[in-house]
């Protein structure tokens, strides 16, 4: 292994080109418009608001459809592509089955052009420019994910591990004796084409968020975010709002970053180890070359395939922590910064829909455990009405995981090796298969007491009415054999035969109803009537059982 050198001159990055991709979890809708989907509903709210919903590529002119696209399309395998493009077009398809889209919406504001960044107190403000910003919704997912996509060019290397590390934070984790928000950037505000500030962070504003957290027990979103995502609501605040959202984990973000300075291989160990573990690592701390994330950089995070040695290789290295997604490449490489067919194009493409993809199913895997315990937490045993609402909720709950199972649920998304190794290295590293297992045997284990639970509920039933046929059986075998007239109630008075058939109705119904409020008393006297073990005593005393106080 190398050993660590001290970082030399900070080198100037000729393109910084950055995508975060933020999950979030959906509440579920009211009763008055839960006859919708989520991006339905949200879809009508937005009229009035910067979010559209966009068309995929698939335009109904092939000229119009980009080599980008096409080579985006081709890398992912058949069920993939079916799961981000819906099912495949043709002539002689059925009216009766026609083909499926995308379980995947997406909505886009174009609104707000730039980001100006200033990282610390005194610090010149950044610009970036926002390529993209957008909004994902999926079919039987209460889950949405925003991936706001920024770059600028000629930053120095420093100033891009710092915008990584404190960009891309839902909220403050605490703040400095000056009153800056802990490892946030000093300021961020979203500005329109016109320069005009549209929203700006608040992280300085600490009694605000202390008290949300004493009031409601969750914490809050710094206001540039909630800005972005109106008309999305934070779940517990006071602000009115249909659809309401929370967070899924803690306030980092997910990102991914493509740099591209001259001379990669120029770079020392530690600038490779603080540029892949530039979320976690703070820009001014020392590098803790004892910790195992540091020792084993090179075989924890890096996928290497493309980082050559030879004058003619593409030098481009690819880092993942599952958290951070990191391309450093060759900004003299034409190839590598070719937006149609190079490294960029498939950063954008391919590989964030990889990064996309693992997100995806860790957020939703969370979002299945945090209902089932949410649904425990909700249970109350001797309230019927809670009982009924906790198996509706599991039953539900284990239906939405069989279709998250056999509509998102990939081990294998492409045949190309390193966009499948760059998801294997993601998707290990934020333990989506452990995590996978841990809740579908939670989900079975749930599903297992509800069945066992209406097994026991038939089998007391079928104890119950076996005592009543069995008295029953007594009743019609005694009238049968007297031809069902002991009494000629079939003689005399119309009204005196009405009375007969109400008395008898009427002591019918009390000896069933006796029978099955004793059938569990009945159901042990006759278990004891046929163990021949059971002395004629104890038999009587079962008996008196029935009609006497039960028996402790």
């Amino acid at each position: 292994m190398t050993a660590l050198t001290p970082a030399t001159q900070s080198p100037s990055v000729r393109l910084f080109h950055a995508s975060l991709v933020w999950p979030l979890q959906l509440t579920p809708l009211t009763r008055d418009i839960s006859e919708g989907r989520h991006w339905e509903v949200f879809e009508a709210l937005t009229k009035d608001s910067a979010w559209r919903l966009i068309d995929d590529e698939f335009t109904e002119d092939p000229t119009q459809f980009e080599e980008r696209h096409y080579r985006e399309f081709v890398s992912f395998l058949p069920y993939v592509q079916r799961f981000l493009y819906g099912e495949g077009r043709s002539r002689n398809s059925s009216a009766d089955d026609p083909p499926g889209n995308s379980p995947m919406h997406v909505f886009r504001r174009k609104d707000i052009a730039k980001l100006r960044l200033t990282l610390r107190r005194d610090q010149a403000p950044i610009e970036l420019h926002v390529v993209h910003l957008d909004l994902y919704f999926f079919h039987d997912l209460d889950l949405i994910q925003l991936n706001l996509e920024i770059r600028s060019n000629d930053l120095p290397l420093d100033t891009v591990r710092e915008i990584l590390f404190r960009f891309g934070r839902a909220y403050p984790s605490g703040w400095e004796e000056t009153g800056e928000g802990l490892h946030n950037a000093y300021l961020a505000e979203w500005l329109d084409a016109d320069g005009r500030v549209i929203a700006q962070s608040d992280t300085r504003k600490r009694e605000k968020y202390l008290g949300y957290v004493c009031t409601h027990r969750s914490p809050c979103i710094s206001e540039h975010w909630a800005c972005l995502l109106r008309p999305l609501v934070l779940a517990h605040s006071d602000e009115p709002g249909d659809l309401r959202y929370r967070l899924i984990e803690y306030q980092r973000m997910p990102v991914m970053s493509f740099i591209a300075v001259d001379n990669p291989r120029q770079l020392s160990r530690e600038q490779w180890v603080r540029l892949g573990l530039a979320t976690t690592l703070h820009p001014d701390e020392a590098l803790p070359i004892n910790e195992p994330m540091v020792l084993e950089f090179e075989q924890r995070y890096c996928q290497d395939r493309f980082w050559t040695d030879s004058a003619a290789g593409p030098n481009t290295r690819f880092m993942c922590t599952g958290n951070a997604f990191t391309v450093v490449g060759d900004a003299a490489a034409p190839f590598f910064l070719d937006s149609e067919r190079g490294v960029l194009a498939q950063f954008r493409h391919q590989y964030f829909l990889v990064f996309l993809i693992a997100h995806l199913h860790r957020a939703s895997l969370l979002i299945f455990s945090e209902i089932l315990v949410d649904a425990v937490n909700d249970l109350d045993i001797r309230n019927d009405a809670s009982v009924r609402r906790f198996k509706r909720r599991i039953r539900s709950n284990f239906e939405t995981f069989l279709r998250f199972t056999h509509r998102y649920w990939f081990h294998e998304l492409s045949e190309r090796p390193h966009v499948q190794a760059m998801y294997r290295l993601c998707a290990n590293h934020l333990r989506n298969d452990a995590l996978y297992d841990d809740v579908r045997d939670e989900i079975r284990e749930m599903s297992h007491y509800l069945d066992s639970d209406s097994q026991r509920r038939q089998s007391n039933t079928v104890v119950r009415l076996t005592v009543i046929t069995i008295l029953g059986l007594i009743a019609t075998v005694t009238t049968g054999y007297f031809g069902m007239n002991i009494i000629p109630f079939g003689e005399g008075p119309v009204w005196q035969r009405a009375v007969h058939g109400l008395v008898a109705c009427g002591v019918f119904i009390g000896l069933v109803l006796f029978a099955v409020a004793r059938s569990k008393r009945l159901s042990d006297f006759l278990e004891a009537l046929s163990d021949e073990r059971v002395t004629l005593g104890g038999k009587f005393r079962a008996l008196w059982g029935v009609v006497g106080r039960q028996q402790r």
